[in-house]
């Protein structure tokens, strides 16, 4: 019986899954990062392995797989597998793409809201027994109709998150290594160069992956370029972004606000950043739906099975 060794408590579509298809599962069953020891001690003999974000898969860890077929990444992102050298070691890796959309378009958009309308600061002041009646100049925010809304990455997400856009009236810029022709005949959308986005957008939102040229691609000299009126968020990738500059303008309120559902350093938060008014922190949950973990761990699960019955997978990293 072939074994097939997951991180971490996924949702039961995916066990079941693996249950019918006659896999023995060994689960950590702890609802937190599995530790090192034992991580390295689960995949030693797993014939195939379930993993999440937190799950660092380096070199080391890929020596220790001795019978793995495929690391089945529970996520869109696999930044936290070494790509070239499970490749080189003839391992399968998988993600999970589309499952998930929808609901990190959703999100993205509930951060753009809550930072237009600064929701975050309406209900502290309202909960610390502040409001005393409705006044002409009371924590005035912004409105999203004829804004310029800049898309930093025209792929599944941030397509989907442009379609929300457009219906909330705004106009559609982005940034994108290749012209997407169905993004910009689906919202009459303009190409741009990075510099031009951060000049020209009322709202700055980011769906890139996270690899070296990505890495700090929005970094100080970028975000000086942002209107003293704009805002902008982040569902991707926290290190995308270079946080200290972040912080630091939105200290000196050179920007509107800032919507982040991830961070640089996770899940660890900068102090800095719990302190500041005008930001709205969220626990990275882009993807953190009923349905979408459930889609996710069903599709981490039928990868699994595919490689193991000796077929291709369904949605492999490279080929």
């Amino acid at each position: 019986m072939k074994k097939v060794f997951i991180t971490r408590i996924i949702p039961e579509p995916g066990l079941n899954y693996l249950r019918q298809k006659g896999f023995k599962i060994e689960l950590y069953s702890e609802d937190r990062t599995i530790p090192r020891k034992q991580l390295l001690a689960g995949i030693k003999d797993a014939d195939a392995v379930i993993s999440l974000l937190t799950d660092k898969f380096d070199r080391e860890a890929i020596d220790k797989m001795n019978n793995c077929q495929i690391i089945a990444n529970h996520a869109v992102g696999f930044n936290n597998i070494d790509i070239d050298y499970a490749k080189e070691k003839k391992i399968i890796v998988t993600n999970t793409p589309e499952v998930l959309t929808e609901s990190t378009a959703d999100l993205t958009m509930a951060l753009v809201l809550s930072c237009a309308r600064r929701l975050t600061e309406a209900e502290k002041f309202l909960r610390g027994g502040k409001f005393e009646g409705w006044k002409p100049m009371l924590l005035l925010g912004i409105e999203l109709k004829d804004k310029v809304f800049g898309i930093v990455g025209a792929g599944r997400i941030g397509f989907e998150t442009a379609k929300r856009a457009k219906a909330f009236g705004c106009r559609i810029i982005y940034f994108d290594n290749e012209k997407k022709a169905n993004f910009e005949k689906e919202f009459s959308a303009r190409r741009v160069s990075l510099n031009s986005l951060m000049l020209s957008s009322d709202i700055v939102s980011v769906h890139l992956p996270l690899n070296k040229k990505t890495h700090h691609l929005i970094n100080r000299d970028k975000l000086k370029l942002m209107k003293k009126s704009s805002i902008i968020i982040n569902t991707a990738r926290g290190e995308i972004i270079d946080e200290k500059a972040l912080i630091s303008v939105l200290e000196k309120k050179q920007i509107f606000a800032a919507g982040l559902d991830v961070f640089e350093k996770e899940p660890n938060v900068n102090k800095k950043l719990l302190k500041l008014e005008n930001v709205v922190l969220l626990p990275h949950i882009g993807s953190a739906t009923i349905e979408a973990r459930n889609r996710m761990s069903l599709l981490a699960a039928k990868n699994v099975a595919a490689v193991l019955s000796g077929n291709k997978p369904l949605t492999p990293v490279y080929n």
